[in-house]
């Protein structure tokens, strides 16, 4: 094993606040006979010189121990997860991750691990890949000393993504989603043997249920291009099991383009990149990835309203629509929803109409409510309600534009009415 230190990278990339932190957290731990490393993909960002701050800290000994008796006397919040022996812990913008040391088993393809204390050794074999199996040590003794047992810095330096046993698929078929999401994000290739043995494991997506899948599709909307993500997991044959209908082609580099665009100086919101990864499914189809995902209420009803908008999409498409005839088919859904009914749409009349409900109509409001049209001498009940709909009709087709007008408008409803 090549001997390389970090040390200087950790004193220059990690800010210090984190890194007083983390020398006093390896202290304390030293001071107990035990020994604290960094590990995971922040070792692996700090070889390849890429930004990132994701802390993971592995204690050969008790870390939920260790986490409380760091949060003593100072502003910090503490997690503990007991049963995964883990704990987090949150001060100022920082985030730490805090592990037992520990191996892994796993009853029945799918199943959550159980877990054991173990070794350095055992806690970085039961990672996912090679490039996120190294270690850096933290002890003053060999301080930013590289721990690279399993051959994670040489597959960097050729650019491969690697498992580290032919089971790994099948213990946790989630790896299949993480193994092309760095495949993509880093610019790798998914090493041979992997790609032989993700092919082979493809079918335990089926042991592993939705809302899982769905954690793993968050972290995907997260990457820069989740476009690029989808495009392989479709030429690979995965898109298949979360659902048969489920396609990409290159319209999705396009939609997520423009919704980026659109979004700035932000990221897209999660709902109009799942809304537009799922536009062409219909209305049964969208149902059952909402149930197998275990989607939030938000998230469903987003993708009920996309189908909702683009039922409409072909009135919107005239050329001389009157604005209380858009705000009437659009309004009540949600605008990730609408906005990806406009960046999914090819018609040039209807993306204008659509951007003039988001740039406007959906402000428009009357002057007068319910209570004036009573003071007005409108009789209380379903009356008011249809009043004062058709008041905003008035309002956004430049039938009215006061609140003086609204009220001659309304004279005139009550001696028609």
């Amino acid at each position: 094993m090549e001997n390389i230190n970090l040390a200087r990278k950790l004193e220059e990339r990690l800010p210090s606040d984190a890194l007083d932190f983390i020398k006093r957290a390896a202290k304390l731990a030293g001071e107990r006979g035990k020994k604290l490393y960094l590990a995971g993909g922040l070792v692996r960002d700090l070889l390849m010189d890429k930004p990132g701050l994701d802390i993971d800290l592995v204690l050969e000994g008790d870390a939920t121990l260790l986490a409380s008796e760091m949060a003593q006397g100072k502003d910090v919040k503490v997690t503990l997860h007991k049963p995964f022996l883990t704990a987090n812990l949150r001060w100022r913008e920082f985030s730490i991750d805090l592990t037992t040391a520990r191996r892994e088993s796993y009853a029945h393809p799918g199943a959550l691990p159980a877990v054991q204390p173990g070794s350095l050794k055992d806690d970085l074999l039961r990672r996912d890949f090679s490039v996120n199996a190294m270690a850096v040590s933290l002890s003053p003794a060999d301080y930013g000393q590289l721990i690279d047992l399993y051959g994670g810095l040489a597959d960097i330096n050729h650019r491969l993504i690697r498992i580290l046993h032919e089971k790994s698929f099948i213990d946790d078929a989630t790896r299949i989603w993480r193994a092309i999401r760095y495949e993509q994000r880093l610019d790798f290739n998914i090493e041979a043997g992997t790609l032989a043995l993700l092919h082979r494991g493809l079918p335990m997506l089926k042991t592993i249920s939705g809302d899982r899948i769905w954690y793993e599709m968050e972290c995907v909307f997260g990457e820069e291009l989740p476009e690029k993500f989808f495009a392989r997991a479709g030429e690979l044959g995965v898109l298949t099991y979360l659902h048969p209908e489920l396609r990409v082609d290159g319209w999705l580099t396009a939609w997520f383009d423009q919704a980026r665009r659109l979004s700035l100086p932000g990221k897209p919101p999660l709902g109009l990149y799942l809304a537009l990864l799922a536009y062409n499914l219909n209305s049964t189809t969208l149902k059952q990835l909402i149930n197998y995902l275990k989607l939030s209420k938000v998230l469903s009803q987003t993708l009920r309203d996309s189908r909702g908008v683009k039922a409409h999409l072909e009135a919107l498409s005239e050329e001389v629509l009157q604005p209380s005839a858009i705000h009437c088919m659009l309004q009540g859904h949600s605008e990730q929803a609408i906005t990806a009914n406009l960046i999914a749409s090819n018609s040039v009349e209807t993306r204008r109409n659509i951007q003039l409900y988001l740039d406007k109509l959906r402000y428009v409001k009357t002057a007068l409510d319910g209570n004036d049209l009573i003071a007005l001498g409108i009789p209380q009940g379903p009356l008011i309600k249809a009043a004062l709909d058709m008041l905003l009709d008035a309002r956004l087709d430049g039938e009215v534009e006061s609140r003086e007008d609204e009220e001659r408008w309304v004279r005139q409803f009550k001696l028609s009415s």
